[in-house]
This record gives structure tokens, C-alpha cells and sequence, in this order.
């Protein structure tokens, strides 16, 4: 996350053709008042604007995923995006993630190729696929969570996949993005704003608390605990524990207790500053400016634009 600041194909879902058998009259018409609802669902218009979007939304994820849609179970695709979008645990264990991604992909491949599909490993089944995959769309949903309705999502997604008719024209569906594109800009500069003040407010006070640094491009620093190695250079590789917060203490990313190694000219500059000033071994505690971290863009979804950032950090040595 100190770095600089710097979804996959799925066709038809339809069932293979199976032989219905005959039922009485009575019995059949119970069947179709029971799926009634869901045909409903599916056909029911788009109520406002944030049906259009979630709907758009879902459209592009569908088209995202075209190339996998077969291999994926629909109630469990829909399971793992709604529990991503909540931050839940991933349905999929981490043992099982790997030798699912590789089926997939090599399903991907053969169909685009147009060749034969191959067979799948005995540990890989259509839900283990769809947990994977759902997980990545939740993740990558999450910061529009209270933009779109999860259900919706699922429509937009379902028609795509199933080579159905979208609700929205091509015309539709690019005015729909477009506006949310536009309402989303105008949004972000509000908070962008917003942000900028509140982290000016706060560097201005905390530079007078006892032991904190300000610098001359207004990194402010606390020495935590000294060391007695020898300082980074600009160019220098190094290894450290860390954690990075906001202002109202929302942790955003750490080294999660095995150090990580950063080439400082490949990190934001307030790092690149920040960690020339310690000798190895020792422990600062940074208070970085938006304009020295990811600025107006901020990281998403992570960190706001214009977000003044705090980061813990030890140094553990150099990589040279």
C-alpha cells in the first residue's frame, strides 16, 4: 500500500435439455406459481436511479466474466459477491484457491481457443469456482456498496451470462455509467476537500505535541524508539514492520507480522523521506501529508483522496 500510486469471460448458464415428464394439470400450475416470483424478478422494470446503476454495474461484471460463466454455480457466485461486498471471510479456503484459479484459467484458455474443454480435478467443483471468482467481484464492488443493491447486481449480471435481453440498451447502459462516472467525480472532490482541511487541521495541533518533528515539506515524525544502525539512502532497499492508518484509526494496510521490503524510490514520497531520517533499528511514528501520500486520487477503496495518512514503522535493516 506504500507503493506509488499507481473481473474475466462466462457464457450461457442454460441446463442441458432434459425430459420433463408428465404431471396433472394441478400439480403444474403450483410449479408455475412458485417460479412465478423469481420470472418476475428477472423481468421486473428498473425502479430509479440506483436500480439503473446497480443493474449497469452488474451488466459489466457480466461481461467481465463471460469466458468462466459456465463453470460457476449461480446461487454460490451470488453468495460469495454479497459476502465479499460486506468484507465477509472468503467462502473458498486458502488451500483450494490455487488449484481452482489454475482450472479455471485453463478452461478459459480452451475455450477461447475454441478446443477441448479440460477435465476438471476431482477437488474443483462449480462452487468452489464461483467462491473464487465472487470473491474477487465482491472485493472489487465494495467501495460502491452504498451506491448499488446487491440483488440488482445479480440481474445485471444473470442477463449477460445467460445471453439474455438486458433491460438496457447499449445507448442506456452507457448514459447510466456516464452519470454515475460523473456523480462519483463530484463526490470524491467534495470528500477530496473535505479531507484536505481536516488533515490540515490536525497537522497544525499535532506539531506541538511533545517529541513531534515537522520537516520542511511537512512530514511530521516521533522518534517511538531509536536505533543505531545506519541510515537508507534514497536508493536503498529496505526491511520493516509497519502499519498504516487513517486519521480516525482505520487500519488500511501492515507488514502482518513477516517484514516487507520496499525499494524506497518505489514508495510514496513521505516514505521515501520519512525513512532516511532513522538509523536501523529504530521505530518512528509518521504523520504524512495528502501531497506526500496518494493525494487527490487517494488509493481506492482503501484510502480517500486527499487522506492524511499515519504509519508505525520499525526498520528492521537494509537490502543492499
Amino acid at each position: 500500500m506504500v507503493r506509488s500510486a499507481t473481473m474475466t469471460d462466462y457464457p450461457n448458464l442454460q441446463p442441458e435439455p432434459s425430459p420433463m415428464p408428465r404431471v396433472p394439470a394441478i400439480a403444474l400450475a403450483i410449479v408455475l406459481t412458485l417460479l412465478a416470483p423469481a420470472a418476475m424478478a428477472a423481468d421486473k422494470p428498473l425502479d430509479g436511479e440506483r436500480d439503473r446503476t446497480s443493474y449497469m454495474v452488474g451488466m459489466d461484471v457480466g461481461r467481465s466474466l463471460v469466458g468462466v460463466g459456465p463453470d460457476l454455480d449461480p446461487a454460490a457466485l451470488d453468495k460469495a459477491i454479497r459476502n465479499a461486498m460486506d468484507g465477509g471471510k472468503p467462502l473458498i479456503a486458502e488451500a483450494d484457491a490455487q488449484p481452482v484459479a489454475s482450472a479455471l484459467m485453463e478452461r478459459q484458455k480452451a475455450r477461447t481457443a475454441g478446443a477441448a474443454l479440460p477435465a476438471l480435478p476431482k477437488t474443483v467443483t462449480r462452487q468452489k469456482m464461483a467462491w473464487l471468482v465472487g470473491a474477487d467481484v465482491g472485493r472489487s464492488l465494495a467501495a460502491m456498496k452504498g451506491d448499488v443493491d446487491p440483488a440488482t447486481v445479480m440481474r445485471g449480471i444473470r442477463v449477460v451470462l445467460d445471453k439474455g435481453t438486458p433491460l438496457l440498451d447499449d445507448a442506456q447502459f452507457a448514459a447510466v455509467r456516464s452519470d454515475y462516472i460523473a456523480r462519483n467525480r463530484a463526490r470524491d472532490v467534495q470528500k477530496g476537500e473535505a479531507n484536505l482541511k481536516a488533515g490540515q487541521d490536525f497537522l497544525a495541533k499535532n506539531k506541538l505535541q511533545p517529541g513531534v518533528v515537522t520537516t520542511r515539506t511537512g512530514l511530521q515524525y516521533k522518534v517511538m524508539a531509536d536505533g543505531a544502525g545506519e541510515h537508507p539512502l534514497p536508493v536503498s532497499t529496505v526491511r520493516v514492520n509497519y502499519e498504516g492508518r487513517l486519521l480516525d484509526g482505520t487500519v488500511f494496510d501492515a507488514s502482518k507480522g513477516s517484514p516487507a521490503v520496499f525499494p524506497l524510490n518505489r514508495v510514496i514520497p513521505g516514505w521515501t523521506e520519512g525513512l532516511q531520517l532513522m538509523p536501523v533499528g529504530a521505530k518512528y511514528r509518521f504523520w504524512i501529508p495528502a501531497a506526500l501520500a496518494y493525494g487527490e486520487k487517494g488509493s481506492p477503496p482503501t484510502i480517500p483522496p486527499n487522506a492524511t495518512l499515519v504509519f508505525d514503522v520499525q526498520l528492521l535493516g537494509l537490502n543492499r
